[in-house]
């Protein structure tokens, strides 16, 4: 079986690009602080430098996540009219406690 083509609206490819270049900067910027706090002696700079690197890789955790997810964005589609009501998550097989029925008392 080949592989299915998927094609990905340009605003998807123009937002994941813009992701990737914050995060690139991020980097470099946690780079810059880190060498600075390392010329300085200054471990308020490198805790800084710590800080925007942890931000960049968060950032990048939640851009893979968001893109690569089963819910990802061309998935569910920009246009709210293009959605099929009939796909989607059904919760039937969810048993509530308190929906469920009541079992008589043992005696």
């Amino acid at each position: 079986m080949l592989p299915q083509v998927v094609s990905h609206p340009p605003l998807l490819t123009a937002l994941a690009l813009l992701m990737v270049a914050v995060v690139v900067g991020l980097v470099a910027w946690a780079l810059q602080l880190m060498q600075a706090a390392n010329e300085r002696r200054e471990f308020a700079l490198m805790l800084a430098g710590c800080m925007v690197c942890s931000a960049a890789v968060g950032l990048a955790t939640v851009m893979v996540i968001t893109m690569t997810g089963p819910g990802r964005i061309e998935a569910r589609s920009l246009d709210p009219a293009g959605l099929d009501p009939e796909s989607g998550v059904s919760l039937d097989a969810v048993v509530i406690p308190w929906d469920a029925p009541a079992e008589p008392p043992r005696s």
